[in-house]
């Protein structure tokens, strides 16, 4: 028996067959505890062209810093109205806005801690792996000390940090590839 490589394929552009149902642009409920807040965005490629196909799906722990998982064995308590998942598509001018709570912090590696921050998952036609990024708010106190923000090189941590506007959603966007405001995606 012979072992052949499989070939490679590209996330679309029908990644989304199936999955639809997962899609959940407000993460919250009525009990759900915690600050709520609105972030807004649109997805566009190096050139500046609009991603009229991707998605975006977010990973976040609760209010108090504790994700819904059972291999999160910290002493807090899991909000039993937030599971810390939404799958959000973007509309044909690749924007895209969805609700949820701002995360308690939570434990890094070596005893460091991690400011609070949504794990985004970004899938769209032509990528031939999702890409994996983050979003951080703008003016926390803990966003000095964050052991995985202090690897982003200063100048492109912009790229990172959602901005409340002067409606108070939180403007991110998402820039694939080839200019200098690319958004910083991380290797898994």
């Amino acid at each position: 028996m012979t072992l052949n490589a499989t070939t490679s394929h590209t996330v679309g552009p029908y990644y989304h067959i199936g999955l639809t149902w997962l899609n959940r642009e407000d993460m919250t409920v009525a009990a759900t505890l915690g600050e709520r807040v609105a972030i807004s965005g649109q997805v566009v490629d190096g050139n500046g062209d609009v991603v009229n196909d991707a998605m975006l799906e977010v990973w976040q722990a609760n209010a108090a810093g504790k994700y819904d998982h059972p291999e999160d064995e910290q002493d807090k308590a899991v909000d039993p109205h937030f599971e810390g998942f939404g799958r959000v598509p973007v509309d044909a001018e690749g924007r895209f806005r969805f609700t949820t709570i701002k995360p308690g912090s939570v434990p890094g590696l070596k005893g460091t801690t991690q400011a609070p921050h949504l794990v985004v998952l970004v899938f769209a036609r032509g990528l031939v792996k999702h890409l994996l990024t983050r979003i951080y708010f703008d003016g926390e106190a803990l966003n000095g000390d964050d052991p995985l923000l202090a690897c982003v090189p200063a100048e492109r941590r912009s790229t990172l940090i959602a901005k409340p506007d002067a409606q108070g959603v939180h403007q991110w966007n998402v820039i694939l590839q080839g200019t200098d405001k690319e958004t910083v995606f991380f290797d898994y």
